[in-house]
């Protein structure tokens, strides 16, 4: 037969595991032998009809797809497509989004043939049996009709041994991958109850050997690959396990980046004197927070040591070697739009290099879902089944922090105001919530939420945002943006309304000979630049720039005293240097450049 497995990402630089390791057990079953397996990895918007054909064009005997809240919709259209077109091939699902109610679906939607429930791998190889007389009932986890009767065969399935999976990857999938996230579980399972989550349902964790891990994770090493997201629900569940892979991966000689989801407060002393000397960009650690609010972490069972996690990601943020991202989730039970603003202030304060603020999901099989009457949950009828109101909060706030996170995450989570956004908090209220909340107004009031917006553009929404309220303060916080877009966005993006030294609307620079004068001097040049010789202008232009300031902005990141908004004023010329890993500054000395 000709098998063809289908999978809908959210973006184009995502990946599916699942399809992978579906065809890596299916072929070790000795099925390869009888059987051709394709993979075919679209996104979400793709043209419905153009993927048909591609399809089409392939004659599958058998389809199966990858169900997720984010490609459901679309999966359903596609599949009643196909079934017109190719009216004997045999339709599969699987996935989180069809393991809890898989008999309702094959009610609805005739296309389907099957649902695979739980983990796929050993229910999809047993199913291709069938052909050759397998009895559809020994399928585990096994969803299908007989007659006009919808049968399932119990419940979601389980992989108790994940060393008998096979590693998912060959090397034509690093060719094929390349420039696309690649995803690996060294687990699965989480020792957490998360009501919200479907890891809740099933007990327990279950690893793979360290030994298995050591050389899968090896094969990513040699084929130079650029991420590797680990998918594990709860990497560091157990020290015995996480610790070796980390100090494993700590030791190799690469570029590739490695992605974990954590708990924070789980880490030890040993733990976090180790991360401390791993190689910049070798780890990106995702946080769960999700809210700081006692209440409501008991309502979703969930067990946060919140001192804990704010002491250890302040350790970790202090030394900058490994990127941290933290969650928040709008819409959980008891937070109102007070309580959430506190847990907002919480996270904010450890200042992460990415806050990802999302909204409740209310998931099929998921306990808040079976729980949503209690907390007066109102949510969407279809996948991603996302809140829009519940007892604390109602659909108007919803949709207002609905406004705040898109531009929350075009202003903080880009990292293009990264010292301009201090400063504008404190003048603003001190709060860091109603700073963004107040913006997210000012962008709903002038329409900015229904647009898309260029860089230059946000430099000037920031500045009249700040001018309705600090006229007084406008000169000083122009020269932040211009500080912030030349770290930001070195000089390839120069909002003309900012005060540079050499704009459009004035053709010469006045500091132009202190500069040249600068440049040619290999002696002053070297107190600032390693090993410096002069080579030509456009080689200085593309590694460096100087701009004088009339503040003193260095300083003041510098000595950064709680609460003080004061800068000084004077002329100030500063070397931004482009030609290491992340733009650079410092302060050029007077006594060097005039």
């Amino acid at each position: 037969m000709k098998i063809l497995l289908i999978a809908l990402n959210a973006q184009y630089i995502h990946s599916s595991l699942a399809l992978r390791s579906l065809r890596s057990y299916c072929e070790s079953e000795s099925l390869k032998q009888d059987n051709e397996f394709m993979i075919r990895e679209y996104t979400i918007n793709n043209d419905l009809l153009a993927m048909l054909s591609d399809i089409y064009r392939l004659k599958p005997e058998v389809i199966g797809i990858a169900c997720y809240i984010w490609n459901m919709n679309l999966i359903l259209n596609l599949a009643s497509l196909i079934k017109k077109v190719l009216p004997n091939g045999k339709i599969v699902l699987g996935g989180p989004e069809v393991s809890y109610d898989p008999d309702t679906i094959l009610e609805k939607y005739p296309a389907i043939d099957y649902i695979v429930m739980g983990e796929g791998e050993e229910a999809f190889a047993a199913l291709l049996k069938v052909p050759a007389g397998y009895k559809e009932e020994r399928v585990p986890g096994l969803c299908y009709r007989r007659g006009a009767d919808v049968v399932a065969n119990g419940l979601p399935n389980i992989i108790p041994d994940l060393n008998s999976l096979p590693f998912p990857y060959v090397t034509t999938d690093i060719y094929d991958l390349k420039d696309k996230i690649i995803y690996y579980e060294s687990s699965r399972g989480c020792p957490f109850s998360c009501q919200y989550c479907l890891s809740s349902i099933t007990q327990g964790v279950r690893f793979l050997s360290l030994e298995r891990v050591f050389n899968d994770l090896e094969f990513f090493i040699r084929h130079d690959v650029k991420q590797v997201k680990f998918v594990d629900r709860t990497f560091n569940a157990r020290k015995d396990h996480y610790f070796p892979i980390l100090k494993f991966l700590a030791n190799q000689s690469c570029r590739t980046n490695f992605h974990f989801e954590i708990a924070a407060d789980m880490w030890d002393r040993e733990v976090l004197s180790f991360l401390q000397t791993v190689p910049p960009g070798r780890f990106q650690f995702e946080i769960g927070i999700q809210s700081t609010n006692q209440s409501t972490l008991c309502a979703i069972q969930r067990q946060n040591n919140w001192e804990r996690i704010a002491n250890n990601v302040r350790c970790l943020h202090k030394h900058g070697n490994i990127h941290l991202h933290l969650d928040l989730i709008v819409g959980l039970p008891y937070e109102d739009m007070n309580k959430f603003a506190r847990s907002f202030n919480d996270v904010y304060s450890l200042q992460p290099d990415m806050l990802q603020i999302g909204f409740l999901k209310l998931l099929k099989g998921s306990g808040i879902r079976r729980e949503a009457a209690k907390y007066g949950y109102v949510y969407m009828d279809s996948a991603p089944y996302e809140v829009l109101a519940n007892n604390c909060l109602s659909y108007d706030e919803i949709r207002r922090l609905k406004i705040m996170e898109e531009v929350f995450n075009q202003v903080y989570n880009s990292g293009r105001f990264r010292y301009s956004l201090p400063w504008m908090i404190l003048k603003h209220t001190g709060s860091a919530f109603k700073f963004y909340y107040d913006l997210a107004a000012y962008w709903e009031e002038r329409g900015l939420h229904l647009v898309s917006h260029g860089v230059k553009s946000l430099y000037l929404y920031m500045a009249q945002f700040f001018e309705k309220g600090h006229l007084q303060d406008m000169n000083l916080y122009l020269e932040f943006l211009k500080f912030d877009a030349l770290l930001a966005d070195k000089v390839l993006v120069r909002p003309e309304f900012l005060p540079w030294n050499q704009s459009a609307q004035h053709e010469s620079d006045p500091w132009e000979k202190e500069k040249a004068s600068y440049w040619r001097d290999a002696d002053r040049v070297s107190r600032y630049v390693k090993n410096y010789s002069f080579t030509t202008w456009r080689d200085i232009k593309k590694k460096y720039h100087i701009e004088v300031f009339n503040y003193d902005i260095p300083s003041y990141i510098q000595e950064r005293l709680p609460g003080s908004t004061t800068v000084q004023q004077k002329e100030v010329a500063i070397l931004f240097s482009y030609a290491g890993n992340s733009p650079a500054f410092q302060t050029i000395k007077p006594e060097d450049f005039w």
